[in-house]
């Protein structure tokens, strides 16, 4: 974020915290029974109360989980957290604040039939593959058929007990994986995917502060 913001899930954005977007909107499409929150430390956790005080929860929990020193370490943490009675889960990055109603709708209608779904977009760039990293001059270029390429997004939704014992097996190994799906994938798991044409892109860069904002206004 080069500064711009000292914490982006808290960045504010059309008068709510990044944060509360994502979670009203989870609360609104009336998917999930109860919310799991992963934390960096006291002083993040103290500010994202502060920031679901500003919106309705509809009496749902909320449990508060502290993450880990990566991300998959963090997921892990709060699937280790959840009821036994857990039935499917739907892991979220706080710093996509435009999931819509209609897409984490129709995630649940594909993890309940299918037991594990991500919500994802095709790829419309050309997309080239270099030799090896940081190979940027004078280097060769590997087409990729684009047609077969879908970029991830989440949530990521599961049926509890198989992602669970996927994440066991990540721990257990000392895999690194960069998204759920992935970690689905070391034990076998098939993943449907739902196509997402609602815009829910990430906020990695300043720049992706100001297109949320205009997205969330318009």
């Amino acid at each position: 974020m080069e500064g711009a913001v000292a914490d982006k899930i808290l960045a504010p954005l059309n008068g709510l915290p990044a944060f509360a977007h994502s979670v009203r909107a989870f609360i609104d499409s009336r998917i999930v029974d109860r919310l799991t929150v992963v934390y960096r430390d006291e002083a993040q956790k103290a500010q994202l109360q502060n920031a679901l005080i500003l919106i309705d929860l509809n009496g749902k929990p909320i449990d508060w989980v502290t993450g880990g020193s990566e991300r998959q370490d963090s997921v892990y943490n709060a699937l280790q957290s959840q009821p036994a009675d857990c039935a499917y889960v739907y892991i979220h990055d706080c710093a996509r604040p435009l999931i819509s109603i209609d897409a984490l709708q129709a995630l649940q209608t594909a993890v309940q039939r299918d037991r594990a779904a991500v919500l994802a977009h095709p790829v419309s760039d050309t997309i080239k593959r270099v030799p090896a990293t940081g190979e940027l001059v004078q280097t060769s270029l590997d087409d990729l058929d684009r047609k077969r390429l879908w970029a991830m997004e989440t949530p990521q939704a599961f049926a509890y007990p198989e992602i669970l014992t996927a994440y066991a097996h990540v721990h257990k190994q000392g895999l690194h994986i960069t998204d759920d799906t992935a970690a689905a994938a070391t034990i076998g798991l098939k993943i449907t995917i739902v196509p997402n044409a609602s815009p829910n892109p990430k906020l990695t860069t300043p720049a992706d502060l100001d297109y949320a904002e205009c997205l969330l206004k318009r």
